[in-house]
């Protein structure tokens, strides 16, 4: 796997060192002239000491070529504006990191479906150690080609009951988080828009069902209100 990861922050150094010591090759964008070197000379991966917002040097780092990009500076803006770059250059999978929660909704709104905010993810992990969850168990859940992704429900499926909505085979609902709340599948909820929809699929049908959660209405959409 090819993962260009910008920049050298705490994440970005340690998802690093994790992506080489499982055979991943890994193009590092780090803009401070120091750190850059010194990232260099410590991690068996190639670092460009350079600006990762810039359209050219992302061409530097072979964009066209990654199987993954994970956008993790301290700007969410900036991590934006590399996820869009990345979105040009067909990059399978676009990693944008935030701090504010606000940023995280602009980017689920543009289109990018792994949004992090490291403190709400972090403040979750402990929430649920509290309560006695184990997160990495849960992670074990995900096996072979299994994924749980969540789609925003466009204007299009306003007012529409989650069991019209047609989905791919072998995929299912699991259930609606509105705000704070979260509805299950079996509660046949009425979707509002901007509803976070839970789904269990298969990875084959993964882009197929975001492409049916966009606004724009085409014939061939998957899913689609049932007639």
């Amino acid at each position: 796997m090819r993962v260009i990861i910008v920049e050298g922050t705490a994440l970005g150094i340690n998802l690093a060192k994790i992506l080489i010591r499982t055979g991943s090759e890994v193009i590092l964008i780090e803009r401070n002239d120091a750190l850059a070197k010194e990232l260099s000379e410590t991690l068996d991966c190639t670092v460009i000491n350079a600006e990762g917002t810039r359209p050219d040097i992302l061409e530097k780092a072979e964009i066209e070529k990654a199987d993954a990009i994970v956008a993790c500076t301290d700007h969410d803006q900036d991590n934006i504006i590399i996820g869009l770059i990345a979105k040009v250059f067909n990059v399978p999978d676009i990693i944008i990191t935030t701090e504010d929660v606000g940023f995280m909704t602009v980017a689920k709104r543009l289109g990018f479906h792994h949004v992090v905010n490291s403190p709400q993810t972090t403040s979750n992990s402990i929430f649920h150690t509290l309560r006695g969850i184990d997160t990495i168990e849960l992670s074990t859940m995900m096996r072979g080609d299994v994924r749980f992704i969540s789609a925003i429900a466009g204007k299009k499926f306003e007012e529409t009951e989650l069991s019209e909505i047609k989905l791919p085979k072998n995929s299912a609902f699991i259930g609606v988080y509105r705000n704070s709340d979260f509805l299950l599948y079996n509660e046949n909820p009425t979707v509002k828009e901007s509803d976070e929809i839970l789904i269990a699929t298969r990875v084959e049908f993964v882009d197929r069902i975001y492409e049916g959660f966009k606004d724009e209405e085409k014939e061939e959409d998957i899913p689609e209100p049932a007639p």
